[in-house]
């Protein structure tokens, strides 16, 4: 059986028999660990009876989410305080740190033979260059699985790349763009979270984190996933239109005046000013 079917057996059930060498054989830890975490106060004590220490759901539970935090780069330190307070029988602050693990995006990630990408990457008279493999998973695009494999973490940007290689964008010079776009998103990224960790989040944590508010917590962070990517999106529409009007609107008048005979009679570029100033009185 799978360590994820175990798992499932194992909650589905409610089995409270557990020794700790069945938690560790469930969660795919050692006995050793499982006591760490206890030590430092990220798993409360097993149910004693006789001389031996039973465990149940809300243990596997528990460390199942301190794997996932693992996973996603947080220390054990950095675990221990986010769930300070958060018994394992506490189930809505367990969905609720379950819910900031949930990835925003809504594709999985796609496995590619190094040679199959290298083949969508190269045109004609431009082969691929594999140093713009390298920075790609620098840059946390692709990521090496071995035996010659890359796994594509976002297959819906890896499309995009390819399409801006067809109108004659180089790897090299996409990558510059994504690099620079992604700093720009993450900037944008802290604003929404602030915005909910101040607006929400503390007002809440002031409270003393009342059970009654958890489940208006949690809406407002599931709200706060769509609300952020539509007013992204709307807003980036709106500012690349302008963008494209004023950097194309400009060459093409430049364009114009040079094709315009030299003189009076020469089409001279309007006089905004004027307009404007009028406009203001």
């Amino acid at each position: 059986m799978s360590h994820t079917n175990t798992m499932q057996t194992v909650s589905e059930t409610g089995t409270t028999n557990m020794t700790i060498d069945d938690l560790a054989r469930t969660t795919g830890m050692t006995a050793r660990n499982i006591r760490a975490h206890q030590s430092r106060g990220l798993l409360s004590p097993p149910d004693v009876r006789g001389r031996t220490g039973y465990y149940g759901p809300r243990h596997a539970s528990r460390i199942e989410l301190i794997q996932g935090l693992q996973a996603d780069g947080l220390n054990l330190e950095a675990i221990r305080r986010l769930l300070t307070g958060v018994g394992e029988t506490h189930s809505a602050e367990l969905d609720f740190a379950r819910a900031l693990r949930t990835p925003y995006v809504d594709e999985k990630p796609e496995v590619f033979d190094g040679h199959d990408l290298e083949r969508l990457w190269s045109r004609p008279g431009r082969p691929f260059d594999r140093a713009a493999t390298d920075r790609a998973v620098e840059l946390g695009f692709l990521r090496r699985i071995g035996e010659g494999q890359v796994e594509v973490i976002s297959p819906r940007l890896m499309h995009s790349a390819i399409e801006l290689a067809d109108i004659g964008i180089s790897p090299e010079t996409a990558l510059d763009v994504l690099e620079q776009v992604r700093g720009y998103a993450r900037g944008i990224s802290e604003t929404f979270v602030n915005l909910f960790v101040e607006s929400i989040w503390e007002p809440f944590d002031r409270a003393d984190r009342p059970d009654a508010d958890w489940p208006k917590v949690r809406e407002a962070l599931d709200r706060l996933r769509p609300l952020a990517s539509e007013s992204l999106l709307s807003i980036f529409q709106t500012a690349m239109t302008e963008a494209s009007e004023e950097s194309f609107g400009r060459a093409l008048w430049q364009q114009r005046a040079s094709d315009a005979p030299v003189g009076d009679d020469a089409e001279a570029e309007p006089d905004h000013t004027h307009a404007d100033s009028a406009s203001t009185l």
